[in-house]
């Protein structure tokens, strides 16, 4: 296959969709790469990088696509980038297919097929391709950076000539894989953490990181996990009880950092404004559910909110803070992915009998094929 990299050109978008050491991997395996002009230059990666690893170096995304079998991207492209995909590519990314109809749709006009990285179902098999979770561990693990860096108080307990410093108390609300490094980047850094989920499974996960896990746990509480694994829409009678769990404990707290998402789904509120009120002056939240909403209703994407004397940070992208790894984590994922839709002669041939290839599939063969964008019969 010839394979296309360009330069990602959405703001704050740092990272890049391969590395150097997956280009050779990509040669290796029979296929051509060529990588738009300083497509890694925000990772860290210099083109010289890349044309020592084998691949070609192409002036402009127009040219870097052209004649190409796969084009692979971070983010989903733009209207302008769509215009220069053509009939007959693959294209595989972080496309954000929740309610993608419009995007979708041109990817099916254009004849491309399209595989969101998204979709890729969390089974066993697919873990090399979780693209989700590779980059919500580093996610999680920024988000406790950014804290600190916001709460005006140091995060460890120190005990000094001078007096002792407390440790701050940080609470986790969501034990995904973005809350579970946050607690564990937390407690290294000396913090005393607390972490909420609504499913039953992460208490123990919790615990075993040496943090306290709060939580209503009644039956409700007990089925309130899918078979993937995500978090389900939980009651409002639940909600109400568990609400006034936590804000009764959020009052003591010094750092809250949010999680909690549903793919294709507004975020759920988890810190009202009362809650808010309640914590003490200098305290911080870092919401990184405020692309969907916010858990917090008081942030913004990427802004720093001061209400009530707490400091708001809404975060839409932390992977891209630390581009180089993550960027490297990617693209790995994608390299693992991408030998599924490979023949042995190297060319392109999704195996659409593998649960991860069909589960991954946005448009094939000019139609749209993924059941959450194929429109209901009229």
């Amino acid at each position: 296959m010839k394979i296309a990299v360009p330069l990602e050109r959405r703001e704050r978008e740092l990272r890049v969709a391969a590395t150097p050491e997956t280009v050779k991997k990509l040669i290796a395996a029979g296929h051509e790469v060529k990588i738009e002009k300083n497509a890694g230059v925000n990772s860290g990666i210099l083109d010289e990088e890349f044309k020592s690893a084998g691949a070609q170096i192409a002036d402009d995304a127009k040219s870097t696509l052209m004649g190409a079998d796969l084009v692979l991207k971070v983010r989903a492209p733009s209207a302008d980038e769509r215009s220069l995909l053509s009939k007959g590519q693959a294209l595989i990314g972080l496309l954000e297919p929740h309610g993608a109809i419009e995007e979708a749709n041109a990817y099916a006009k254009a004849g491309v097929t399209a595989f969101a990285m998204e979709f890729v179902p969390r089974i066993s098999r697919a873990q090399s391709m979780d693209a989700l979770s590779s980059q919500a561990n580093l996610a999680g693990y920024r988000s406790v950076l950014e804290a600190s860096h916001l709460y005006g108080r140091a995060m460890p307990m120190m005990m000094t000539a001078a007096g002792t410093v407390a440790p701050a108390k940080t609470f986790v609300m969501g034990v995904g894989v973005a809350g579970l490094q946050a607690i564990a980047t937390a407690r290294r850094l000396g913090a005393v953490v607390s972490a909420t989920d609504v499913r039953p499974a992460t208490k123990e996960q919790v615990a075993s990181l040496g943090a306290k896990f709060i939580a209503v746990e009644d039956d409700e509480f007990k089925a309130a996990e899918t078979a993937g694994g995500y978090a389900k829409q939980m009651s409002p009678e639940y909600q109400a009880k568990q609400r006034e769990l936590i804000a009764s404990h959020i009052s003591k707290q010094d750092i809250v950092i949010t999680t909690a998402l549903i793919p294709g789904r507004e975020a759920p509120e988890l810190v009202t404004e009362e809650m808010v009120k309640s914590m003490r002056p200098g305290s911080v939240i870092i919401d990184l559910a405020a692309a969907q909403g916010g858990n917090c209703k008081l942030s913004k994407p990427d802004e720093i909110v001061e209400a009530h004397d707490v400091k708001i940070y809404g975060p839409t992208n932390l992977p891209a803070a630390i581009a180089a790894d993550a960027s490297s984590l990617y693209a790995k994922n994608l390299l693992n992915f991408i030998a599924l839709i490979s023949a042995p002669d190297g060319s392109l041939k999704p195996d659409w009998d593998d649960e991860v290839v069909a589960s991954s599939a946005l448009t094939k063969e000019e139609k749209i094929v993924h059941p959450t964008l194929v429109p209901e019969p009229a």
